[in-house]
């Protein structure tokens, strides 16, 4: 599969299968749109050795020739030569590499790598967006205990067997209102990586009220990485993050967001903001968040029933990828004033990138990554916390829910009929899981809305690495 697009004066083409991207002149740009839809009816390649080739010219002339009456013969021959040097390097109209993986990948061995730990079901911000009910999920009000926790983390070292690195991300509500819990488990799960042969990457996603120097300089020490929560400019982050007395809490957090991220050396952190119909110029937020200094930022849509006054809408789309746009120039433009910064949606590996698996079935919910709500109660993913339907089981039993999590072991790229024809697929990963059920009822459903941002969120980015090479 190849898709095409111009952006920021780049002809930019992508090899979907072989994940190459080439940028190219006018004509092979017109010649390879030829040559794309030709290929929806016939093979542009042959076999040939271990290799390919591609189809000779004179089989494609007569089309080229019709198609494209602006070019001389000549010139058209010329750019069809360098193609078909891609073509026969398997770096343009290649075929699928992953198909072959799906039954594997399907009936791959169970192992979870990672535990999203809700150490705390309430929360002192009463956010309108919030997905937990104000920290409460579904139900009531609760802090995890250590006994917990300590089954949990015991867990994970059982269930991820022969994987040594795993991964634990204190989560709520607000984590911060049980920090004796989260300082007790780190503490636990220190002291036990050497027998049990791991270790542990803690993570903590916080709102900041809580945060102070005590807990700054211990999250320094022990967290991997830092997530601070708040959507960008003050009017716009007070409107939807709230205290509890409807204050806003842009002017607490902003100091001690600033505080945490030069401690941290400008890594390994990001602050992490929402946008909404109410700021859909959300580059303004991400350009005021960059030049308060932060430079790990990632600002992402809301998901919320259309009925919500803040959801985002069909009709809202256009104008939210003119704002990526927009933003994909602001970032080259801030890296040529030599003020760079990271938006997580535009980091992308074009030369490594995640393995096979990754690509195919994403985050892993409800079998590499799971959560556990205070009570103990496992869940595919944060997100589904709560919800009776997805419960997988305990810390004390373990997975139980067989049947769910083999629904989950089988969401890929190749299992959604709408992510096979897209050319974001493998970037994507299918999109998420729980975003597709809220909207479809189908956990291997899709999400429109997400997945067309989604796909121009991957064209800005490889854009910006066309820009890059080409400085």
């Amino acid at each position: 599969m190849v898709h095409q697009y111009m952006n920021n004066g780049y002809n930019i083409v992508m090899d979907v299968e072989s994940g190459s991207v080439h940028v190219v002149d006018r004509i092979a740009y017109d010649v390879i749109a030829v040559l794309n839809e030709y290929s929806g009816t016939a093979s542009l390649s042959v076999p040939e050795g271990d290799g390919v080739k591609a189809v000779p010219y004179e089989e494609v002339k007569e089309l080229l020739i019709k198609k494209l009456p602006s070019y001389k013969e000549s010139e058209i021959n010329e750019a069809y030569e360098e193609i078909a040097e891609l073509i026969g390097e398997e770096v343009l109209f290649s075929e699928d590499i992953y198909k072959d993986a799906i039954a594997e990948h399907e009936n791959r061995e169970d192992v979870v790598k990672a535990l999203c730990l809700h150490v705390a079901h309430d929360c002192n911000l009463a956010c309108t967006y919030c997905f937990a009910g104000k920290g409460e999920y579904h139900g009531k009000r609760e802090l995890m205990s250590f006994e917990t926790g300590k089954k949990a983390l015991d867990f994970l070292v059982k269930a991820s067997k022969g994987r040594r690195n795993l991964e634990v991300d204190f989560f709520g509500g607000e984590p911060l209102m049980n920090f004796e819990v989260v300082k007790q488990l780190v503490a636990y799960g220190r002291s036990i990586e050497k027998e049990a042969g791991k270790n542990f990457r803690f993570t903590l996603t916080t709102n900041g009220i809580l945060l102070d120097d005590e807990i700054l300089e211990f999250a320094n020490k022990e967290m991997g990485n830092l997530v601070l929560s708040i959507d960008g400019r003050k009017e716009v982050n007070d409107r939807m993050r709230p205290r509890l007395g409807g204050q806003g809490s842009y002017d607490e957090i902003v100091p001690k967001f600033m505080k945490a991220a030069k401690s941290r050396d400008q890594m390994n952190y990001y602050v992490r903001g929402t946008y909404t119909a109410n700021n859909l110029d959300f580059s303004e937020d991400v350009k005021h968040l960059a030049e308060l200094g932060f430079e790990q930022i990632s600002v992402e849509p809301v998901v919320a029933p259309k009925t919500e006054s803040y959801a985002i809408k069909e009709e809202d789309v256009e104008g939210l990828c003119r704002e990526y746009d927009i933003l994909a120039k602001y970032v080259l433009d801030r890296k040529k004033e030599g003020k760079p910064f990271n938006f997580f949606h535009f980091m992308i590996d074009l030369s490594g990138g995640p393995c096979a698996y990754k690509r195919l079935s994403g985050c892993g919910s409800g079998t590499e990554y799971l959560a556990v709500a205070p009570n103990g109660d496992l869940y595919p993913c944060h997100q589904f916390v709560g919800m009776s339907d997805f419960l997988m089981g305990n810390v004390d039993t373990g997975v139980t829910a067989f049947g769910l999590r083999d629904k989950f072991r089988k969401i890929s790229v190749y299992s959604k009929e709408e992510c096979r024809a897209c050319f974001a697929k493998f970037h994507c990963s299918g999109g998420c899981a729980a975003n597709a059920y809220n909207f479809t009822g189908d956990i291997n459903g899709v999400y429109p809305i997400g997945c067309k941002l989604q796909k121009k969120r991957v064209e800005c980015a490889i854009m910006i690495k066309a820009a890059e090479a080409d400085q």
